[in-house]
This record gives C-alpha cells, sequence and structure tokens, in this order.
C-alpha cells in the first residue's frame, strides 16, 4: 500500500496529537464552486474530527449538522492526506489526518450549534488558494482530477 499524501513538516523533536477527521466536498452543479465553512475568514471543508469508533459517515453527518444545521448525502470517496501543522488556536502540535468525500447538501434540519462557522459557495480556485490546511486543497484538486 502506498504512503499517505504528506503535507507540512514533522519536527523530529515535537509529539503531534493525531487526529483523524472527516471532511465533505460539495461541488455545485457545475462544479464551478465548493463548499467552505468560513470560521472569522479562516477557510475549511466542511466536517471534522471523528469521535469514538464513529464511522466516517456518521462523523460527516453530525459535523455538517453541527456547523451548518444540514442533513448531508455522503458519496464517493475521494482519499486521504495527512498534514503536520501547530495550531496556534490550540498550542498544540496536530497531525490532521483526513478522510475526504464527495457529498451533497440535504435539507435544512435545525439552526447551527457552531454560530461562527458560516458556510459558502466560493470559486474552487478561491476555496484552493485560502483553504487553511493544504490536504483540504488537494482533496478538492483530486476530486476534479487535477492532480
Amino acid at each position: 500500500m502506498p504512503a499517505m499524501l504528506t503535507f507540512g513538516e514533522k519536527e523530529e523533536s515535537i509529539e503531534y496529537q493525531p487526529r483523524v477527521g472527516c471532511y465533505g466536498i460539495i461541488f455545485n452543479e457545475d462544479r464551478t464552486k465548493v463548499g467552505v465553512v468560513n470560521i472569522h475568514d479562516r477557510y475549511f471543508l466542511p466536517g471534522g474530527g471523528k469521535e469514538g469508533n464513529e464511522s466516517d459517515v456518521d462523523c460527516l453527518k453530525r459535523e455538517v449538522l453541527e456547523e451548518m444545521g444540514c442533513d448531508v448525502q455522503v458519496n464517493e470517496f475521494i482519499g486521504k492526506a495527512q498534514r503536520y501543522f501547530y495550531s496556534q488556536h490550540y498550542n498544540d502540535y496536530y497531525l490532521s489526518i483526513g478522510h475526504f468525500y464527495t457529498c451533497q447538501l440535504g435539507e435544512k434540519i435545525m439552526e447551527p450549534i457552531e454560530e461562527d462557522h458560516v458556510y459558502e459557495m466560493v470559486e474552487i480556485e478561491v476555496a484552493i488558494e485560502r483553504l487553511i490546511h493544504e490536504h483540504q486543497s488537494w482533496a478538492i484538486q483530486h476530486a476534479l482530477g487535477l492532480n
């Protein structure tokens, strides 16, 4: 099995906290825009960290419901990639291991729990350039067959 695609640099003297997450790639109908979650002008793909023995699909459904208040249909598995990084917000080092899926946004079920998370459809190029995590940008390009 090939090694997982890795972004960021691992510093040998640092202990990284592994964090497995599941993320949705939601395109508009003509695949010119993709959905992102804007948190204080910082872009992320919808989704987040797995809890307990949660499946990828259950994780994505829970995260999208919390962030956007919507149901989501999880479609095709795109791939996995990881990124080493330091989080200033949490003052810790992380290894983010992302599982990426194409999805379709469903009906709004409730108001989002995460009030500072604003869902937006943005041009593909804008998302790729502005996503905080490189492996999320890679996933969009991979879903479009660009890499």
